[in-house]
């Protein structure tokens, strides 16, 4: 069986890794120059940066160790130092784990809305937000942090993902507000990373175990013709048994040509944040001893500012450092239109 693959993202490549290993005839289509999609890296004055901040983690320790056996030599093990901007200081990462850090009335209300939470089971990601973490922590980091991130109201917002957010026992919310060290998120306490290249090693490190991977190649049209698909980029065409699309549903969308009605209309309701990378090399030799900070308040544009000097000397020349700032925004919106500067 002959499979095609759309898109050269992290799933489309290790996708076709899985199914080579099972003996199938697979092929990944890209449209860029390069694999990877926002798992990408690029080299300038000596210096690597990264679209957006990445690490190389996962519950999973099967997938976990596949990753660290990809990269081979080249990775590190890493300690999360990460930290939250608020009130012009910086708070240990996750926010309920440095709460000792703050004016004693932001501790007291922090505590007492956790230990003293009284709100109702939730209906909606901002009242997951109150009932799992109380007034306090809701409204000076929780909610202000993710309606920045998703550009979206929180009450507006799904229960779906919210089994990934653990939540704090008490025994960790009362040490913390008394200054007794403790760790949230136990589970991402470390992480690893390639030595140098960036996070797009890893992705070189599965293409580089595939036989058949076409760059510059845009799917404009796809069709099922006699049980086979034919995928076609306007000039060229190649015929599979199945795909598989990894591209943005969005774009393939626009490739189907009969498509129901019905369907086109639900995928253009979809909504989606568009991230804007800023990439800056520093004259200093240390710029900040942190990998991550998240910053919650609307006065700053960006939401979160990595510092990958943290992973060490293949990342920045001989005393300089580096900085990628993330910031999310809307097509055509008041952030997405702001000069460069």
């Amino acid at each position: 069986m002959k499979i095609g693959i759309l898109g050269g993202g992290l799933a489309g490549l290790s996708l076709a890794y899985f199914l080579k290993i099972d003996g199938f005839d697979v092929e990944v289509l890209e449209k860029d120059s390069e694999c990877g999609g926002l798992c990408r890296s690029f080299s300038k004055n000596g210096f690597t940066f990264d679209l957006g901040g990445h690490i190389v983690f996962s519950k999973d320790e099967q997938i976990l160790n596949l990753m660290i056996k990809m990269l081979g030599e080249n990775i590190k093990k890493h300690y999360r130092n990460n930290k939250v901007w608020f009130k012009r200081r910086y708070v240990k990462y996750p926010f309920e784990n440095g709460l000792s850090v703050l004016d004693k009335e932001d501790i007291f209300d922090c505590l007492y809305g956790f230990v003293a939470n009284n709100n109702p089971k939730p209906v909606n990601f901002k009242e997951w937000i109150y009932y799992t973490f109380g007034d306090g922590l809701a409204e000076k980091y929780l909610i202000p942090y993710n309606e920045k991130i998703w550009k979206c109201k929180s009450e507006n917002m799904g229960l779906e993902w919210t089994e990934r957010v653990p939540k704090p026992p008490v025994e960790d919310i009362i040490k913390s507000a008394l200054g007794i060290e403790t760790e949230g998120y136990t589970h991402q306490l470390y992480f690893y990373y390639p030595i140098y290249g960036g996070i797009q090693v890893l992705i070189q490190s599965f293409e580089n175990k595939l036989d058949k991977v076409v760059k510059n190649y845009e799917v404009k049209s796809l069709k099922c013709e006699k049980n086979k698909w034919i995928v076609s980029n306007g000039i060229d065409e190649r015929v599979y048994d199945k795909v598989v699309s990894c591209m943005p549903i969005s774009d393939l969308s626009k490739t189907i040509a009969d498509l129901p009605s019905s369907v086109k209309v639900s995928i253009d309701k979809l909504k989606y944040n568009s991230l804007i990378v800023v990439m800056l090399g520093i004259n200093k030799e240390k710029l900040s001893d942190k990998f991550a900070v998240y910053i919650p308040q609307d006065d700053v544009v960006a939401h979160r500012i990595c510092f990958h000097s943290y992973m060490g000397e293949g990342y920045a020349p001989k005393g300089k450092s580096l900085v990628v700032a993330e910031i999310t925004a809307n097509l055509n919106d008041s952030i997405y239109k702001m000069s460069d500067e």
